[in-house]
């Protein structure tokens, strides 16, 4: 039997795995209002040629998957085949996607009327839905309770979906997608300033990251532990924690994940005063992030990393071994690149901003530029990191121009502010 030559290699170019092929062909079916019946196996019987001519809802979701036509994937019909016949769909058997009205929490799915909930490929892409969806709030508002509630409660579902008899492929995936929710959990409690509750989910999340044998998980959550060693002033453990996260399988497969593991590094080599590892390590990240394919899929809790955010990390080394100057340029850079939907990470590159200017003495500006960082979270509580960041300012501040009226006019806002948030 003769192999499928022509979608092995549309496979290779796109860099897709068997899995990941299997779960964008699901999605679309899904989405097409059809059931995600395919399988590995059904994958393999493709690639191996056991199946010539494969269904025609599974041609069409191949063709969108890969932009051409089933024959360009080298896949033929049959000399003579039969008029397929055109039953009506059994509405009883038709998925419904209902999305929370809060925007915060997963979406659910009905389960087949009179027929025991068997967990699938569907409930994996429900799920991960949901996650996208706070990954979206996380981007706007940052971290805070409600985020971390929901994530911990797609956790759990994920896991008692898990019990139900799955397929070892998908209990798989559902370990990775509760991995995922309990590392966006952590991230949260992370961003709030709440570093004993973020250290015990970032413990779970690696286990399950494990479980589940996703890289990208593991990657993420050790991501998480350098910034988290950071907070607790532990900028040894930082280090140690970038470099892990060098160290797991993906960052060979995607340079944009080595890049963030390689920025990390930096950040961590900058806190403890080493400028030469420092500036290397950006070195590598930028480099990294030339070879990466921006149009790769990923999971959507590495959607901020690019350009501008490297930009902005770039800014944060600087300003750590004391190059004020070029923290402003990078600053301006990042700020003029990073998406408005990226909200709380404006508001960061602002305030870094804001500390360049003031470490250069141009207080006017630093406490205008400073005052914005306000404006751009209006309307929701300044998360944990940048109230200690917003307070670190305001400590140079005092220190620098204690009896410049507008240092006063600044603490008063910012003690207003503090007190609304």
């Amino acid at each position: 039997m003769e192999g499928n030559e022509s979608l092995n290699s549309a496979m290779r170019e796109s860099g897709l795995t068997q899995v990941e092929l299997t779960d964008k062909v699901n999605t679309h079916l899904i989405c097409a209002g059809h059931e995600g019946t395919v399988s590995d196996r059904t994958v393999r019987n493709w690639l191996t040629g056991k199946t010539r001519w494969p269904h025609p809802r599974q041609r069409e979701a191949l063709e969108a998957v890969f932009g051409c036509t089933a024959e360009e994937l080298g896949f033929s019909p049959p000399a003579r085949r039969r008029r397929p016949s055109t039953p009506a769909e059994d509405a009883v058997r038709r998925r419904n996607f209902l999305t929370a009205a809060s925007g915060t929490t997963a979406s659910v799915v009905v389960p087949f009327v009179g027929a025991p909930h068997r967990a699938g490929t569907s409930d994996v892409i429900r799920l991960r839905s949901g996650l996208d969806a706070l990954m979206a709030l996380d981007d706007t508002r940052g971290g805070h309770e409600g985020l971390e509630q929901a994530a911990l409660a797609g956790a759990a579902e994920a896991l008692e979906k898990q019990k139900l008899g799955a397929a070892q492929r998908v209990r798989l995936r559902l370990f990775s997608v509760a991995a995922d929710y309990t590392a966006t959990a952590a991230w949260s409690a992370l961003d709030a300033r709440q570093p004993d509750r973020a250290y015990a989910l970032l413990g779970k999340a690696l286990y399950l990251a494990g479980m589940g044998q996703d890289p990208m998980a593991e990657l993420r959550v050790w991501n998480s532990y350098a910034m988290l060693a950071h907070q607790r002033g532990e900028h040894v453990a930082a280090v140690d924690s970038a470099q892990a996260a060098q160290s797991t399988s993906i960052t060979k497969r995607d340079h944009l994940f080595a890049s963030l593991a390689h920025a990390r590094t930096a950040i961590g080599h900058s806190n403890l005063g080493d400028r030469q590892a420092a500036i290397r390590s950006l070195g590598y990240a930028q480099e990294a992030l030339g070879k990466a394919d921006p149009d790769q899929p990923r999971p959507s809790w590495i959607a901020f990393y690019g350009p501008a955010e490297l930009t902005a990390m770039t800014a944060i080394v600087r300003d750590r071994i004391g190059d004020s100057a070029e923290v402003e340029a990078a600053s301006h850079k990042a700020l003029g690149t990073i998406p408005k939907q990226f909200r709380r990470n404006r508001a960061l590159a602002t305030t870094r901003l804001a500390l360049a200017q003031l470490h250069q003495r141009d207080i006017d500006q630093a406490c205008s530029t400073a005052s914005s960082v306000f404006e751009l979270m209006k309307g929701s509580p300044i998360p944990g990191r940048m109230r200690s960041l917003l307070g670190d300012f305001y400590r140079d501040l005092i220190t620098l121009a204690p009896d410049a009226t507008v240092a006063q006019e600044w603490g008063d806002r910012y003690r207003a502010e503090w007190r609304r948030a």
